[in-house]
């Protein structure tokens, strides 16, 4: 069976899952806040990975390897491509379709190397004047002992600080889960892209139940109260834009996901060329810097 098939295949079942899943929970007399429902349309397994889309919508696609430091991290993908004939640089963390590529890729969570040749394949795309996309679906960076030994924290840091100030145009796009530092540390961009049922938050909703309540089976609550939905990230101006979705979501019709994803990128590209690169920065500078400002009156 294709890949394709396969998808489609695997989108049947979880949807069936799902639906039955809410019939469940609608005769139990419970009431799913539509934050967990999109919860679960980011997190399926069927649902159109990074990479996927960079197969649809690039072409030319040649793989940069390896941080120049340390290793090759298989939870990150870059390289040089061309987007409808303009060369670009494409960014993506890797989740993996069976199980063994999924724990090989740590289920998508980079390690610091992964980061460093983010940056490594950013800072060549700039060298050479070539704009940048990243694809995020990841729930964060890898937590484990090594990861932190090799400065997993100065990595994320590193790559905030130089995505800021990248003299190319650059645009991100969260597909599925945008997670803590992990994702934001590939989203410092001109534009910021979400998918209509992609995530994007500072913590899991269990996480956030189990600091708060000390009960994570009250991450349906932690959903709807973290406010991370496409809808409610746009409204708080930490997106710019949200795409839509086929019915059902991306992994109900990948094709149509594609080209809407597309037009989208292409709407955006087109903007971000015609506008001088000082102009970007300062822009850039100012949407960051005045993000989640509030302010209370005495």
């Amino acid at each position: 069976m294709s890949h394709f098939g396969t998808m489609m295949g695997m989108a049947d079942q979880v949807a069936g899952k799902l639906e039955a899943g809410r019939a469940g929970q609608a005769q139990a007399g419970a009431v799913v806040p539509e934050a967990w429902v999109r919860t679960e349309l980011a997190r399926d397994p069927a649902r159109p990975y990074p990479m996927d889309y960079i197969d649809a919508l690039f072409t030319d696609f040649s793989e940069i390897h390896g941080d120049r430091a340390y290793g090759d991290d298989g939870a990150m993908t870059c390289g040089m491509a061309r987007f409808h004939g303009d060369a670009v640089m494409v960014i993506g963390n890797l989740k993996g379709r069976t199980l063994k590529e999924r724990v090989s890729r740590r289920f998508g969570s980079p390690e610091p190397e992964g980061y460093r040749k983010a940056l490594r394949a950013m800072k060549f795309a700039e060298k050479f004047g070539r704009p940048v996309f990243t694809f995020l679906d990841l729930a964060g960076a890898f937590p484990g002992i090594g990861a932190e030994e090799r400065g997993q924290g100065e990595a994320i840091a590193r790559n905030l600080f130089e995505m800021s100030q990248l003299r190319v145009p650059t645009i991100a796009t969260i597909t599925g889960e945008g997670g803590s530092g992990g994702a934001l540390a590939l989203a410092v961009a001109d534009r910021v892209l979400m998918l209509e049922n992609a995530i994007y938050s500072v913590i899991s909703p269990e996480g956030c139940a189990s600091i708060m309540w000390k009960d994570a089976t009250r991450k349906q609550q932690a959903a709807a109260a973290l406010k991370y939905t496409a809808k409610d990230t746009l409204a708080l101006g930490c997106v710019d834009d949200v795409i839509r979705e086929p019915q059902g979501g991306s992994q109900g019709d990948p094709g149509e996901a594609f080209t809407l994803v597309n037009r989208t990128l292409r709407k955006h590209f087109r903007e971000l060329k015609a506008t001088p690169i000082e102009e970007l920065l300062a822009r850039r500078y100012d949407k960051f810097r005045n993000m989640a400002q509030f302010y209370t009156s005495a």
